[in-house]
């Protein structure tokens, strides 16, 4: 009963910090709704490690409350995803009003604790995303090489 009292107790503060940071504001007469993310996400550098921290933060409160390795990998996708994408400059600050990784999280958090889903192993989730980051890291050093390659041959026949 003890563990059942803490995940609801995580759970309301994760499904709070969630609403704070995603959809706590209306744009009146529509239905988009925002968050601090997107509004904090606006001051270069301090912002995306400001939203990257309460994210982590609430990462932390999953993770102490039994999520599985498995749900936790795939947070743990979503708030990196929202991070790196968020902190390029003005097309960042958009995808941060848009694409609201807390709100997925609480969503997987509340799948996971009261549905019984997204159990097992965290290696479903990172096999793939590595080998993503492997196939970009090798597509920047092709790309790097035809750049200094381009700009070598250039350079010879100016």
């Amino acid at each position: 009963m003890a563990k059942a009292v803490v995940q609801s107790r995580g759970l309301k503060e994760v499904e709070y910090l969630a609403k704070l940071m995603d959809s706590q504001f209306r744009i009146p007469g529509t239905n988009f709704r925002f968050g601090l993310d997107g509004i904090i996400g606006l001051v270069p550098g301090v912002g995306d490690l400001s939203t990257f921290a309460v994210s982590s933060y609430m990462l932390w409160i999953m993770a102490r409350n039994g999520a599985s390795g498995y749900v936790l990998a795939r947070m743990v996708v979503n708030v990196l995803i929202d991070t790196l994408i968020g902190s390029i400059p003005l097309v960042g600050d958009l995808f941060d009003f848009a694409f609201k990784s807390n709100t997925r999280n609480l969503r997987l958090m509340q799948e996971h604790y009261r549905e019984g889903r997204h159990k097992g192993s965290a290696w479903k989730v990172i096999i793939p995303v590595l080998i993503i980051l492997f196939l970009v890291i090798a597509a920047i050093i092709w790309l790097a090489y035809k750049l200094i390659a381009g700009l070598l041959h250039w350079s010879a026949t100016w």
